[in-house]
């Protein structure tokens, strides 16, 4: 196809983006607080063309649908689309190097990254909360519920905070710098069936305690006070439940914590388990505890030290 510009697009422009993985829930923040991290990141590449319609590949062996609707990119660009009023049509090929099913976000860095690159393409016409928006379309298929923990970091980059869904209110929250070591169990936990062991009734006391963790939390990411990040980094409510679904959970987590983590949990809905620490030292004495964890029980695994990303998905143009 030949580059040719009419009404303003830019047909035949090809972008390629980084789409960073992502932690969600941040212990306590069930469903509302998530944030961005270096590695690992998913790659896309699109192409504006003027051929209407989506034509997804992918080049990374996990057989995910290539129809539009049934594809977590492919639906996040149907929304997109509804609010684009030339006749345009996008070809993406999807490099994933966030596992599906990890708990680090692999659906929202799809969804995430496409509309980002989309909008790239188009202009940058929509903010960052159009494309909130429109990727919690591709997290609806993903899990059945459109979320946006994920989806925020992964566009944004750092920390947010969800304070609204319906309408949409998002708080970017400054952060320390912080070391994050990850653990991912080779093991499933679908989204869905995470969701669906959940308790549907919390007693007052047990909502009162998670209410002060998150307010605590928040505070200590503001403030940029370790300690009480490290204090607030606890959940009474969700924890219990899905942990007992991640084999070795409850002694990485203790291990970490005495090795002088300030805390973690489960990434997303699992299987990956995370830490924050304040030091690269303590993040590498971690995963070696991470390691020790999961070679004693048996499980093949794979760990991550990185860093908050502070970007989001990170687009560069190409012709």
């Amino acid at each position: 196809m030949t580059t040719e510009i009419k009404q303003g697009i830019d047909y035949g422009k090809k972008v390629t983006a980084s789409c960073p993985a992502t932690v969600a829930n941040l212990v306590c923040g069930f469903d509302i607080l998530g944030m961005a991290l270096n590695d690992p990141q998913d790659e896309i590449e699109m192409t504006l063309s003027d051929v209407p319609g989506i034509r997804i590949s992918h080049t990374d062996g996990y057989a995910l649908p290539s129809d539009p609707a049934q594809n977590v990119a492919g639906a996040a660009l149907l929304d997109l689309m509804k609010e684009v009023q030339e006749p345009v049509g996008f070809d993406i090929s999807i490099t994933k190097h966030i596992k599906p099913g990890s708990g680090l976000g692999s659906s929202a860095a799809s969804s995430a990254g496409a509309v980002v690159a989309a909008n790239h393409l188009l202009g940058n016409r929509f903010s960052s909360k159009d494309l909130v928006r429109f990727a919690m379309a591709g997290e609806k298929v993903a899990s059945g519920v459109k979320h946006a923990d994920n989806i925020t970091p992964c566009i944004m980059g750092g920390v947010t905070l969800i304070r609204s869904i319906f309408p949409l209110d998002i708080v970017q929250l400054s952060a320390p710098p912080l070391f994050v070591t990850v653990v991912h169990p080779q093991i499933e936990v679908r989204t869905s069936d995470a969701r669906q062991i959940l308790r549907k009734e919390v007693l007052l006391k047990d909502a009162i305690r998670q209410w002060g963790n998150i307010a605590g939390l928040v505070s200590g990411f503001l403030q940029k006070d370790y300690d009480l990040i490290g204090r607030s980094l606890e959940d009474v409510i969700i924890e219990p439940v899905r942990s007992m679904l991640i084999p070795g959970f409850d002694e990485v987590k203790s291990r970490s914590k005495e090795a002088g983590a300030l805390g973690g949990g489960i990434s997303g809905s699992g299987p990956s388990i995370f830490m924050l620490s304040r030091e690269s030292e303590t993040a590498i004495a971690i995963e070696v505890i991470m390691k020790e964890v999961f070679q004693s029980i048996g499980i093949d695994y794979k760990t991550y030290v990185t860093t908050l990303n502070t970007t989001g998905v990170k687009v560069k143009s190409e012709y």
